[in-house]
Order: structure tokens, then C-alpha cells, then sequence
């Protein structure tokens, strides 16, 4: 018995000395404060509760807007203030280029080779301008409009055959964005509003995104327990390597039947992001092999897919809830665009309080609250602090956006109070739902043009009621992109005003 006391008694002073030496080492160091205690091995992991960007947020309104916290053996910088945002984006932009070394980013982004993925590099900097130059230009965005205008038709005309009837909005965006992905990337349509009339090839397409998005929203174990493996980790790598062999079997027949068309070779100058890839190809063939094509593809239809139907889901939520909020936008509509036709792309610039409902909306549901992942390439000082070379960076933007030193009443739903603002990154840090810098997203034009255009339809063509008399359900899910708890059900009926525009569908 005494023999066991005195073991006890040893642990508790060697874990006692060890968050001692911890904390002072990292006063020493000049380090950001840190929560207490810092456990062995796991460091701060006891710490995860979902949703992380709600725990984290608590987390900083005690210990401060720049703190670090070990994830396992990884060192994390946990930001929540525009100001030390701005720091990291700008005087820091260069050193916080780099992601860190994740198992989703080994394994589905090919060996870190996908420009969501790659560090900073040549390499990423050549996948960047092909992005922006080629696949997600104005020019070609304004190329392909044609495509979401037409699949916006598409949404239009299925939800008259439900007129009255509650819908699952969730599914209809979902499947809105896919087929204006799918067009853009590959020139195919998987879904028409009805799953009996979704062949084999568009069901195994389905199977396979949710699987994709399932684990792009998994934490592994792995990213900070690497020895762990009796933990499953080596399942979850399993998973992935499954989920990757499958992604490509399936996007190199969509490159195989591309290419079959006359060699590849395509009249029409409205070519796919594909078509456009393979271009290249032809080029320069080493380079841009079926393998770099792949990634490519996957990186575009994950960032665009589920982040745009989850925003539309929540704006169309809260537009649910404040009616008067609709009747405002349709009023703009109207006024600008008229009744005799249907609102296109080009006119979301002439629709002010349109793009102030997306920034509410983006405010209140960040597709990304914490951002992607970022790393430090070399030391470093963020609020007068020492950040290390290896530092992994999380931006807590809900946290931001939620900040009522910041925002009026920030739990409220305002579209007002974007007025008279042109543009939000003139307003400091406070909103960066694309993110910052170097590693922004690319698809920014993209997600408010489609995003825009979606809720500009069904604001002018559809009276909308709750299917209840309660208030539409705010509760988020788990996720790493803010999902509804519970999907939202809606019911709509045809404008009379509209109605002569409608029969023409």
C-alpha cells in the first residue's frame, strides 16, 4: 500500500513539474498565453467540444484574441481579432503561406501536390494562376454564365411542380450547386430534381461526395497522435486511401471521355474547366498529366459545392425568419429589374441590398469559420508575441464575426447594416469569409455570383411561408463548414405577377 502511494505521489509531482516547465518555458519564450493545464502527449485536445469554432471562441474571450494551444504534439496560433488577423495576412502573408502537414492533404490531396494542399511554391504558385487566370477569370466565369443561369431555370421549374408543398431546400441546393460544378468542370448533369431519373454513373457520383465531404469534416487522429495507431488511426487512413482510389477511377473517366472528343480538341471556345486543363496538356504534358488534372478537379468541386448550398440553406433560413427582410429585396428586384424577366448574373451589381444579404448571411454562417489550416515557414512576431517556425495558424472568423466590440448586436440578422459599404475588405479584417493574402480562395467571384443569382431567383419568382407557424431552426450541425442541425423545409408558391415569365419555362 505504501509502495502505491509513494507511485501516486511521484506522478502527481512529474505532471505537476511538467506543466510547471511548460508555462515557464513559455513565458521565457515570449510565447502567447496558453490555456491551462497543457496536458502530457495531448496537450490541449481534451479541450474539443463541437462546434470548435464556438469552443474556441469561449476560450479566447478569457485568455485573449492570440493564444497558442497544443494539439497533441502540435503547436497551434489561435487568432480572433481583425488586428492580429491583419498581421498574420500582411506583414506575415509570406511566412504563413505554407498548410501544415495533414493525412487528408497526403492522401487525397496527392502527397500535398493540390493547391488546397501544396506549400508555398513554385509549384503552388503555378496551380494558383491557372486558377485565376484560367479556370475562375472573369472572362471565363462570364463564359460559362450561361450554365448557372440555365441550371437556376432548372431549380426554378422543379419547385413550381411542388408549389405548396413542403420541399427539402437542402437537396435542392445541393443539387444545384453539383450540376453547375459538374457543367463548368465537365459539360455533365447528374440531377434533375428527381433521384429515379439519376443513372448509375450520376448515383455513384453522389455516394462518392458524401463520402469526400464525410471526411474532409473528420478530425484524424493521426494529424496529432501520429504513434497512436491502436486508436484507429490507421483506419481512418484505410477510409482515405479507399476514398482516393475511388475519386480517381471515377474522374479519369470523365478525363478519358474528354479526351476522346477529336483528341481532346474543342470547337466551341466555351470550353470546361477540363477542356481548358487538357489544353494545356497538350502543351505540356509532363506537367499537367491526368494525375494533376484529378486534383485539380476535386479541389474545385469540395470548395465549391458544399460551401455554396450551405450558404444558400442559411440565407434563405434567415430570409425564412424575416420576412421583411424578403419583401425589401423584392422590392429592389423589381425596381431594377423588372417583371418580364428573370434576374441574371449581370444585374446582382445593380441589387445593393441583395449583396448586403450575402454579407449578413456570410457574417452570421461563414462557410469556413476557422479558415483553412495555415503554417509558419520561419519564426516570427504576431502582437508583439514569438511565434515558431512550424506554428500551425487557425483564424477563428465566427469568433470575429460574432464580436460585439466589433458589431452591433451581432446576433442579429441586419442586412442594413452593410449599406453604403461597396466592398468588406475595405473594412478592415472584420470580414473575410474568402480568407486573406496569398492563400485566399480563388473562387470568391464564383460563390457570390452563383449564391447571389440563386436568392435573387427565388426572391422574384416564389412567395415563401415556414411550414409551420414556428420559426425556422438555427441550430448548426458538426462540421467544419457550419451545416444545419436539421435541413431546411419550406414552402413556396408562384408569384402572379411572375406568372407569365414562369409558363415560359
Amino acid at each position: 500500500m505504501d509502495v502505491l502511494y509513494l507511485y501516486i505521489v511521484y506522478l502527481a509531482l512529474l505532471i505537476a513539474s511538467y506543466i510547471f516547465a511548460t508555462h515557464l518555458r513559455s513565458k521565457i519564450s515570449n510565447l502567447p498565453p496558453t490555456v491551462f493545464p497543457t496536458l502530457p502527449i495531448i496537450g490541449h485536445l481534451y479541450l474539443f467540444k463541437s462546434p470548435l469554432y464556438r469552443t474556441f471562441a469561449k476560450i479566447s474571450a478569457r485568455y485573449g484574441p492570440i493564444i497558442i494551444l497544443h494539439f497533441g504534439f502540435r503547436r497551434v496560433l489561435l487568432v480572433s481579432s481583425p488586428s492580429a488577423v491583419e498581421e498574420c495576412f500582411t506583414k506575415n502573408d509570406l511566412v504563413f503561406a505554407n498548410r501544415p502537414k495533414m493525412l487528408y492533404g497526403k492522401i487525397i490531396g496527392n502527397n500535398y501536390t493540390s493547391m488546397s494542399w501544396a506549400s508555398y511554391s513554385d509549384h503552388w504558385r503555378n496551380l494558383r494562376r491557372i486558377a485565376s487566370t484560367e479556370l475562375l477569370s472573369l472572362h471565363h466565369l462570364n463564359e460559362l454564365h450561361a450554365i448557372r443561369e440555365e441550371e437556376g431555370g432548372v431549380m426554378i421549374h422543379n419547385l413550381l411542380l411542388t408549389s405548396s408543398s413542403p420541399v427539402n431546400m437542402k437537396s435542392v441546393f445541393y443539387e444545384l450547386t453539383l450540376n453547375v460544378m459538374m457543367r463548368m468542370i465537365s459539360g455533365k448533369r447528374y440531377f434533375s430534381g428527381d433521384i429515379a431519373d439519376v443513372d448509375e454513373e450520376g448515383k455513384r457520383f453522389k455516394k462518392l461526395l458524401e463520402e469526400m465531404f464525410l471526411s474532409s469534416g473528420a478530425s484524424n487522429l493521426a494529424d496529432y497522435l501520429p504513434n497512436l495507431s491502436w486508436l484507429g488511426v490507421k483506419g481512418s487512413e484505410k477510409k482515405l486511401i479507399a476514398l482516393q482510389e475511388n475519386i480517381n477511377v471515377f474522374f479519369q473517366g470523365l478525363i478519358n471521355q474528354l479526351k476522346q472528343v477529336k483528341g481532346g480538341e474543342v470547337e466551341n471556345q466555351k470550353k470546361t474547366m477540363i477542356e481548358v486543363l487538357l489544353s494545356l496538356q497538350r502543351l505540356h504534358p509532363e506537367y499537367y498529366n491526368d494525375e494533376m488534372i484529378k486534383s485539380f478537379v476535386m479541389v474545385l468541386l469540395s470548395a465549391g459545392t458544399e460551401t455554396s448550398s450551405g450558404t444558400m440553406e442559411w440565407g434563405l433560413s434567415l430570409l425564412l425568419n424575416n420576412p421583411q427582410v424578403i419583401e425589401k429585396a423584392r422590392n429592389e428586384i423589381d425596381l431594377h429589374v423588372g417583371k418580364h424577366r428573370f434576374i441574371q448574373e449581370s444585374d446582382i451589381a445593380d441589387l445593393p441590398y441583395l449583396r448586403c444579404i450575402l454579407n449578413e448571411t456570410l457574417r452570421l454562417y461563414p462557410a469556413a469559420p476557422l479558415l483553412l489550416p495555415h503554417e509558419s515557414s520561419e519564426d516570427s512576431l504576431v502582437g508583439g508575441y514569438h511565434i515558431p517556425r512550424g506554428t500551425m495558424l487557425l483564424v477563428n472568423q465566427w469568433a470575429i464575426n460574432q464580436d460585439p466590440k466589433l458589431w452591433t448586436d451581432p446576433e442579429r440578422f441586419n442586412p442594413e447594416r452593410f449599406e453604403g459599404v461597396e466592398d468588406t475588405r475595405d473594412n478592415g479584417f472584420k470580414l473575410i469569409p474568402f480568407g486573406s493574402g496569398r492563400r485566399s480562395c480563388p473562387g470568391e467571384g464564383l460563390a457570390l455570383r452563383m449564391v447571389g443569382l440563386t436568392l435573387g431567383l427565388l426572391i422574384q419568382c416564389f412567395e415563401w411561408e415556414r411550414i409551420s407557424g414556428d420559426m425556422v431552426d438555427m441550430i448548426e450541425g458538426p462540421g467544419l463548414t457550419i451545416p444545419k442541425a436539421k435541413p431546411l423545409l419550406a414552402k413556396c408558391t408562384p408569384r402572379p405577377v411572375m406568372q407569365n415569365v414562369l409558363s415560359q419555362l
